[in-house]
């Protein structure tokens, strides 16, 4: 990667900028320094949950005054259908599905768009999703993710080990939206006006995610171990480029790079 001082930054959310339901360590330090440098980022969030307006808004709400633009699986996925396709089926969150409200139709719809159910998943939702498929509409995951933890719960199942069994069901593969997907990265980078094969970093706490889906795609991956990924990370097969324990290592460590 060439040592310009404007290489966009790809930020991950939760567990990098917000833990638990709070703003992480060292994010004022941090935000300004981005501002400072004028340094091109993005927020990307995984989550199915929420948008890219939610995430900003949640900022401001704690008392940052963060102009960094935020992309969730919700915000990628309306830029895919509407690149694509004119009509869908959608599995979602009823609090987020307004967002597709101009694709919707229970005739003979050209995608099913799958995102995150919580407690909705059922046998007959399965089998909707799977009826669709098989009939020959194009089965698109905002996410894959194989489970989560719920804030106060215990660890429960996530789309992807669903949206799994329609895939081994229908013999096809889903179309993902969300990281690790290439579309994703792609589709921050085209948002900063940027060329999509532009060099990034990326900045998360995810090793899958994260990190070696960036590096996949081109970029650098920045591993932060104020999420779920604790310190030593060891893998074979995972080698970050950077490793950092917090947002005040990380602006340090971005001073080095970007100089």
């Amino acid at each position: 990667m060439n040592s310009q001082k404007r290489i966009p930054l790809l930020i991950d959310f939760d567990g990098v900028l917000k833990i638990g339901n709070e703003p992480a360590e060292f994010l004022a330090e941090f935000l300004a320094y981005i501002q400072k440098k004028n340094i091109p980022s993005f927020i990307l969030s995984n989550s199915t949950l929420r948008t890219g307006k939610d995430i900003t808004e949640f900022l401001k709400r704690k008392g940052f005054n963060c102009d960094i633009p935020a992309l969730t699986t919700i915000d990628a996925s309306y830029f895919f259908l509407k690149n694509n396709f004119k009509t869908a089926a959608v599995f979602c969150d009823p609090s987020v599905k307004s967002v597709f409200d101009e694709f919707i139709t229970d005739d003979f719809p050209e995608a099913v768009l799958v995102g995150d159910l919580g407690n909705q998943w059922t046998y007959e939702t399965l089998n909707q999703i799977f009826r669709l498929v098989h009939s020959g509409s194009k089965l698109i995951a905002m996410q894959m993710n194989k489970y989560w933890n719920p804030d106060g719960k215990e660890i429960c199942l996530d789309a992807g080990a669903f949206i799994s069994a329609i895939e081994y069901a229908a013999g096809i593969k889903a179309a993902l939206i969300g990281k690790p997907s290439p579309i994703y990265f792609k589709t921050a980078i085209q948002q900063l006006g940027l060329p999509e094969n532009t060099d990034f970093l990326m900045l998360g706490d995810d090793p899958e995610t994260d990190i070696i889906a960036a590096q996949q795609c081109g970029g650098k991956g920045i591993l932060i171990y104020s999420g779920k990924t604790k310190y030593p990370f060891e893998s074979r097969t995972i080698k970050p480029d950077f490793e950092v324990m917090n947002l005040k290592e990380t602006t340090l460590l971005l001073d080095k790079i970007l100089s």
